[in-house]
C-alpha cells in the first residue's frame, strides 16, 4: 500500500491465530467513535473513509441512527471502516505482534479481511464494497424479499424446509443455525414449517433483503465486472472464502469469489471448521458486535477467542496475541 493508505499486517506470522471480521447486522450507533478519538491508527482509517466515499461515513458511525446504520449502502462501508479501525487501533497500541495463519469474514466482512491481508488497498476495498452495496440494494428493490434465523434445527431438515419451498440456504452459521432467504410469502411459511418441525426459534431478521440467495443474482454481472476491474493482488495470509470455506491465495480466486459471494450461502461453519483442523487455536474477532465471538465459541470448545471492538477492548487485551 502507498505510504498514505492505513496499514493492517504486524510482523512474522503465527500458525495458532486466526482473524476475522463482520458482516451486516453487527452495526451499531456511536461505532467507533472512541477509537477515532483515542488512536491516531484509527482515526487515519476514518479520515481515509470520509475522503474516499465522498461523504462524512464518520457521522454515519458516530451519530447516524439505528435506521439509517440499517440501510445497506451505509451499513457495509461503516461495519467495513470499523472494523479495520479496530485492527489498526490494536496494532498500534503493539497488542498484535503477529500475523495470523488465516483471515475469514462473514459476508461484507470478507472484504475487510481481503484488505488486511493485503490483498487490495483499503480505498480499492472501500469502493470495491461501495459498489457492491449499491447493487445489493438495486437487487433487493428489484426481487423483494427476506431472510430468517432457524435455530435449534439441523442444517439437513433445514436444506430439505429449503427445497421444499424453494428458498435458498444463505447463512450455514452453525451446523443447527442456519439463516435461509427468499420471497417474504415464503420466508413467512417457512417459519411455521420449521417451528412444525421443531425448530427452537424461528425469526425474520430485519435487514433490507435476501443476501447471499437467488434474489441477489441481478448484483452479479455488475459486481464481476467491477471486481475484475479492481487492483486485487495476491493475499500475504489466506483469507478462508465464504462460498466455498476453501482459502484463497490468488487473486483471480479472489475475483471469482466476489463475484459469486453475494448469490451463495456463507459457509461459516465449515471456515471455522477448516482453520481449526489447520491448527487454530486462536482467534481474534476486530469490528463492531460479538457475533462472530460466539459462533466460534460453539464450533471450536476451548479456543481462545478475542473480540477488539472498542478502544477498551485494546486496552483491556493483556498480552501480544
Amino acid at each position: 500500500m502507498a505510504d498514505s493508505q492505513p496499514r493492517f499486517l504486524p510482523g512474522p506470522q503465527d500458525g495458532a491465530i486466526a482473524w476475522l471480521f463482520p458482516g451486516q447486522g453487527a452495526q451499531e450507533p456511536g461505532m467507533g467513535r472512541d477509537l477515532f478519538d483515542g488512536s491516531a491508527a484509527a482515526r487515519q482509517v476514518f479520515e481515509t473513509a470520509d475522503r474516499v466515499l465522498g461523504y462524512e461515513l464518520t457521522r454515519v458511525c458516530f451519530e447516524g441512527t439505528e435506521e439509517r446504520l440499517r440501510q445497506t449502502e451505509y451499513a457495509q462501508p461503516a461495519i467495513f471502516t470499523a472494523s479495520l479501525a479496530c485492527l489498526a487501533a490494536a496494532i498500534e497500541s503493539g497488542k498484535i505482534g503477529e500475523r495470523p495463519a488465516f483471515m475469514a469474514g462473514h459476508s461484507l466482512g470478507e472484504y475487510s479481511a481481503l484488505v488486511a491481508a493485503g490483498a487490495m488497498s483499503f480505498e480499492e476495498g472501500l469502493l470495491l464494497l461501495q459498489e457492491r452495496a449499491r447493487l445489493m440494494a438495486s437487487a433487493g428493490a428489484e426481487n423483494p424479499g427476506a431472510l430468517a434465523a432457524i435455530i435449534g434445527l439441523d442444517e439437513e431438515a433445514v436444506i430439505q424446509i429449503c427445497l421444499d419451498l424453494d428458498i435458498d440456504p444463505c447463512n450455514l452459521n452453525l451446523p443447527n443455525q442456519t439463516v435461509v432467504g427468499g420471497t417474504r410469502e415464503a420466508i413467512a411459511t417457512a417459519i411455521d414449517l420449521a417451528k412444525e418441525r421443531g425448530a427452537q426459534r424461528a425469526i425474520e431478521l430485519n435487514v433490507s433483503g435476501a443476501f447471499h440467495s437467488r434474489l441477489m443474482q441481478p448484483a452479479v454481472p455488475g459486481l464481476v465486472d467491477a471486481a475484475v476491474k479492481a487492483k486485487i493482488g495476491e493475499p500475504q495470509v489466506p483469507v478462508v472464502a465464504n462460498a466455498t470455506a476453501r482459502p484463497l491465495t490468488s487473486a483471480q480466486e479472489i475475483e471469482q469469489e466476489l463475484g459469486v459471494q453475494i448469490a451463495n450461502p456463507v459457509r461459516w461453519h465449515e471456515s471455522i471448521t477448516l482453520m481449526a483442523a489447520a491448527g487454530v487455536t486462536s482467534f481474534i474477532e476486530f469490528g463492531p458486535g460479538r457475533v462472530l465471538t460466539g459462533l466460534v465459541k460453539r464450533l471450536v470448545p476451548g479456543a481462545q477467542i478475542t473480540n477488539i471492538s472498542s478502544l477498551a477492548d485494546v486496552s483491556n487485551t493483556k498480552a501480544t496475541v
